[in-house]
């Protein structure tokens, strides 16, 4: 596993699902079934959002498969990358 904090660009479905991600500049689609996050917010009180988090396999044009755990910030309007696992 490697831990990571990189902004991504996320592409999601209209029912919030993610379609596709870029990351290091590689895109990466969507080969499975996304599965949601349950994220840990004990510790928050008052958050101005609820942010989404998902896991997923993603696949590159190159057949490279990489699993992505990633968060929506700022709002939802922007999606860090958590892990990745090979």
């Amino acid at each position: 596993m490697t831990m990571i904090a990189d902004t991504v660009a996320v592409w999601v479905d209209g029912a919030g699902v993610p379609e596709r991600v870029v990351w290091a500049g590689v895109r990466f689609r969507v080969t499975d079934t996304p599965t949601p996050l349950d994220l840990d917010l004990s510790f928050a009180t008052h958050l101005p959002f609820l942010p989404t988090a998902w896991r997923f396999q993603g696949t590159n044009d190159q057949g490279e498969s990489l699993v992505f755990d990633v968060v929506s910030v700022a709002g939802g309007q922007a999606w860090r990358v958590l892990h990745t696992y090979q």
